[in-house]
């Protein structure tokens, strides 16, 4: 039997050897990092530690970097107490807080009107559509981004970037909000005064080691090009698909997308079924967010590109990491031809 394909990689990375090290190492820090003695320095030192690979990962500078529980978190701690405007095609943990009025073309480009009051992703989770990013932004949310694509907060312009640890291969439950020096950001969870006041609560400090380690490695890994062939390998599994499915559309196809998204729109084939289909033989995609995957609805993105409800529940994810290879790729292209071949035959369709 085959070994599972895990294509989800904009779900949730798999978690890196150096941040499961860095954790391991972490559990035997018994001090808290608010106690002077020499434990609690010892723990402190571990959280200074981290929020300094994750600024340097990031392009920022340490005392801008707050943890939170995971960029949902982070997303609040932002948005709280603003007057935000957003697009539709933002993750659901900024379109809580903004009003959504903000107008996406049929290539996905979000039309900013008023950086200052604007919440914007830099690319977006389902389709990979990266956004240019004005200068003055409010709130960008860097979460798919950090990791895959050169970013450097400090040039970014951005006033605040939201950004979490699972996205590039640390653990589940541990994020940041890094702010601009000079911005206002007013405490959601109110306590000992962690954070530099702006975070309470004793620091997760097993998390946050090991979203320091996997921010270091995650920069290692964009340096070396990694990225690069885990695009060339994006390219090969959509050249391979688009020669025997034609009528499949390629979201984002000509626009820059991150380099590992490549989202799979068939119409007539429900997106749940591919799925479930594919989980059947062995590979890990998904139809949407994680976030909102398992909501039986078409995507509030696709539909916010002008698709219809049909065409918008008929797309599907693949997300590869810097660990797949051209067999994963090849394999899973073949698989999915084969079930959309038994499709055309069961409906009848062309």
């Amino acid at each position: 039997m085959k070994q599972r394909v895990y294509l989800d990689h904009n779900a949730t990375a798999p978690l890196r050897s150096e941040a499961r090290a860095a954790m391991i190492a972490a559990m035997d820090v018994i001090g808290n990092p608010s106690s002077v003695h020499a434990e609690g320095r010892a723990a402190k030192a571990l959280v200074e530690r981290a929020r300094a690979q994750v600024a340097a990962a990031l392009g920022a500078d340490g005392a801008d970097v707050i943890f939170t529980s995971g960029a949902t978190e982070a997303a609040a701690l932002a948005c709280a107490g603003r007057a935000l405007t957003s697009a539709p095609v933002e993750h659901e943990a900024v379109a809580a807080w903004t009003d959504g009025a903000l107008p996406v073309s049929p290539g996905g480009a979000v039309g900013v009107a008023a950086p200052a009051r604007t919440a914007l992703q830099l690319a977006n989770s389902e389709t990979g559509i990266v956004q240019d990013l004005p200068d003055g932004i409010a709130v960008c949310d860097m979460t798919q981004a950090f990791g895959k694509l050169p970013v450097a907060f400090n040039w970014s312009g951005a006033q605040m970037a939201l950004i979490s640890a699972h996205k590039l291969g640390g653990p589940k439950g541990i994020g940041a909000l890094v702010v601009r020096r000079g911005t206002d950001v007013a405490a959601q969870i109110k306590g000992g005064g962690q954070e530099m006041g702006r975070r309470s609560g004793t620091e997760n400090i097993i998390g946050i080691a090991g979203f320091g380690a996997a921010a270091e490695a995650a920069a290692r890994d964009l340096d070396a090009g990694i990225w690069q062939r885990v695009e060339k390998l994006r390219n090969i599994l959509e050249k391979t698909i688009a020669a025997a499915a034609n009528k499949t559309i390629f979201v984002g196809n000509g626009a820059e997308r991150l380099p590992n998204t490549s989202c799979l729109l068939t119409p007539g084939w429900k997106g749940e079924t591919q799925v479930m289909a594919m989980d059947l033989a062995g590979f890990a995609i998904s139809a949407g967010s994680a976030c909102s995957s398992g909501k039986v609805r078409a995507s509030a993105v696709l539909r916010a590109m002008g698709y219809d409800e049909a065409d918008a529940a008929s797309a599907i994810r693949v997300s590869l990491g810097p660990q797949t290879t051209e067999d994963e790729i090849m394999r899973f292209a073949e698989t999915w031809l084969k079930h959309l071949d038994r499709h055309r035959a069961r409906d009848g369709a062309a």
